[in-house]
């Protein structure tokens, strides 16, 4: 069962109670991430996340790491374009020693000078790989292209450049901006009670915090069908494709999932049977789509030898331009229901997937559907809703490529 509560400072407070296991699984969500941040300060979500481990008031860095190793927990961190999440799983006896070691992190983290300058480098590095894996680089350059100068195009990482300005002062301004009551979010998921949860939640988060929020909501983005290219001696061409997806309310968006599954995100989809399988042309295909407060996309990745990229294309055009006008089957749409089903209930044997979902439910649509709900939304997708929603492959493309690439081949492409 769900329980979402508010506590008098505006915190709001969401908790799966489930029986039966001995695992609790806790997360601080903030509704920030690098779409609110601007040119100047792209990457602070980012660099916040890591200095929050750095060191409090009461513990260094070694001795918060201590905490949760002696307790035999797990603790880490993440940082996405729209939120941010500070998540523990404990064994249930350990659940209010966690939850009380992220709240010394959340409102006593020093921000050391030298843990600054020392953490800046570390994250330097992390873009330095982050470079050095085109697999994953051909993603923050595909949301490049798409949104242009709008910050949800920006990297989550930041650059060397935007780090070297943000010293001490910006990071602690932009947490009393940002991580403030309203704009925060706790979820819980596991062998706990709801009661016990707000008990723990009262005496570490429930007081004022004292931090003046302002909404800095970025506008909506507008799709730009954009093309970026990194030359780089690569064995293989990274290439991705997107045309305009759907945001995350959107009443169609299982019907996108349904597409997205039928397009290529299975082993039996069009594209991965049609160029691994049948043409043996790539290791990895496959199409995804990424859903926003206010937009979306639909996404295609593919990485081959340079050989093939011509051909490749070519299938991926055809497959687009037939799903298009023709929809997709009822054995596929059936196939994909199932396994969209299958995924979603396996993945509720996980207390971190349960308190995942609640967390993003909360912040981003402000409300949670019951498992039986969501099964209804899928199974009531229709091969005309299918069919409603693959108009978006008619759209223009946006794309992007890592590797030896030839740019008049892509333009070709693209028409």
């Amino acid at each position: 069962m769900i329980h979402r509560q508010q506590c008098a400072n505006g915190l709001t407070v969401v908790v799966e109670e489930i029986p039966g296991i001995r695992s609790i699984s806790m997360g601080v969500w903030v509704g920030t991430g690098s779409r609110h941040e601007t040119p100047e300060t792209n990457g602070i979500s980012h660099f916040i996340e890591h200095m929050m481990f750095k060191g409090t008031e009461t513990k260094s860095a070694k001795e918060l790491a201590e905490v949760f190793d002696h307790i035999g927990g797990q603790v880490n961190a993440f940082t996405t374009k729209e939120y941010t999440c500070y998540y523990a799983k404990v064994l249930d006896l350990h659940f209010r020693r966690a939850l009380e070691t992220l709240a010394d992190m959340f409102f006593r983290s020093k921000f050391a000078p030298e843990e600054l300058t020392k953490e800046r480098k570390v994250i330097a590095e992390e873009i330095r790989m982050y470079e050095d894996t085109p697999d994953e680089l051909v993603h923050d350059l595909l949301a490049s292209a798409v949104w242009g100068p709008h910050p949800l195009g920006y990297n989550i990482l930041g650059t060397e450049q935007t780090l070297e300005r943000l010293d001490r002062g910006a990071l602690i301004d932009y947490v009393h901006t940002r991580y403030t009551e309203a704009n925060t979010v706790i979820a819980v998921a596991g062998h706990v009670t709801a009661d016990a949860v707000m008990e723990a939640v009262q005496e570490w988060f429930g007081r004022p915090w004292h931090r003046v929020g302002k909404r800095q909501e970025s506008r909506p983005p507008e799709f730009l069908p954009g093309r970026t290219v990194k030359v780089k001696q690569t064995e293989q061409e990274h290439i991705c494709l997107a045309v305009p997806g759907l945001p995350v309310h959107s009443e169609d968006l299982y019907a996108m999932i349904l597409l997205n599954n039928a397009l290529g995100g299975s082993m039996s989809s069009r594209l991965f049977q049609s160029v691994r399988e049948e043409k043996g042309m790539a290791y990895s295909i496959y199409s995804y789509h990424s859903a926003y407060r206010d937009t979306g996309l639909l996404g295609i990745y593919v990485g081959l030898a340079p050989e093939y990229v011509q051909e490749v294309l070519a299938e991926i055009k055809r497959i687009l331009e037939d799903v298009a006008c023709r929809g997709i089957t009822g054995r596929e749409l059936d196939r994909g229901k199932e396994q969209v089903k299958g995924n979603l209930v396996l993945s509720l044997e996980s207390t971190t997937s349960r308190m995942n979902r609640l967390g993003k439910n909360e912040l981003l649509l402000g409300r949670h559907y019951t498992l039986d709900e969501m099964i209804e939304r899928i199974d009531a997708v229709s091969l005309d809703d299918v069919k409603r929603v693959a108009e978006c492959l008619r759209a223009p493309l946006a794309m992007a490529a890592v590797g030896p690439v030839d740019e008049e081949d892509l333009a070709r492409f693209l028409g």
